[in-house]
């Protein structure tokens, strides 16, 4: 494999994640009229155990957005009473994002549209293949989340 080869394949990869997102961002929006951070805003506060809510920072986390991008999102989301921010009982100064009951109603009446949506965009992969993918984008956010290409240039330095 000449030097050529090794540098496209990264690039075809990382600009078919790229795409990928793009079309998931459109499709979501739209066969379910709602964006991509607003369905994974519903989905994690429809989890179990996280009735009551869960923080605004703890959300940004989990969610892997920023806290500009998911604030502006909130808002529409308030503003058609699906979520709602309320005073941290145990800090002041934080906010619980809580799924209201139109929230969970909207999200229930979401959940065969949901499935198909999974079915038909899984449909060419076995589950066997889809455990493998999981798997391997599960390496890939762990080992992205870890780039730092400062120290890289540092130790580039340093040889």
């Amino acid at each position: 494999m000449n030097n050529s080869d090794t540098r496209s394949v990264p690039n075809r990869l990382f600009f078919r994640l790229f795409q990928t997102g793009n079309v998931l961002q459109r499709q979501v929006q739209k066969e379910m009229g709602i964006s991509t951070v607003q369905w994974a805003v519903l989905g994690a506060l429809s989890r179990e155990g996280h009735e009551g809510g869960i923080s605004f920072f703890e959300l940004t986390e989990y969610l892997v957005v920023s806290r500009q991008s998911l604030d502006g999102v909130l808002k529409r989301m308030e503003r058609d009473n699906h979520v709602l921010r309320v005073p941290h009982p145990d800090d002041g100064r934080a906010r619980l994002v809580q799924l209201t009951d139109t929230g969970k109603a909207f999200w229930d009446s979401l959940q065969d549209r949901i499935q198909a949506f999974y079915q038909q965009g899984l449909q060419s992969f076995s589950f066997d293949d889809g455990i493998s993918l999981l798997h391997f984008l599960n390496k890939l956010q762990g080992d992205m989340a870890a780039i730092s290409l400062g120290n890289a240039e540092q130790d580039d330095e340093a040889q």
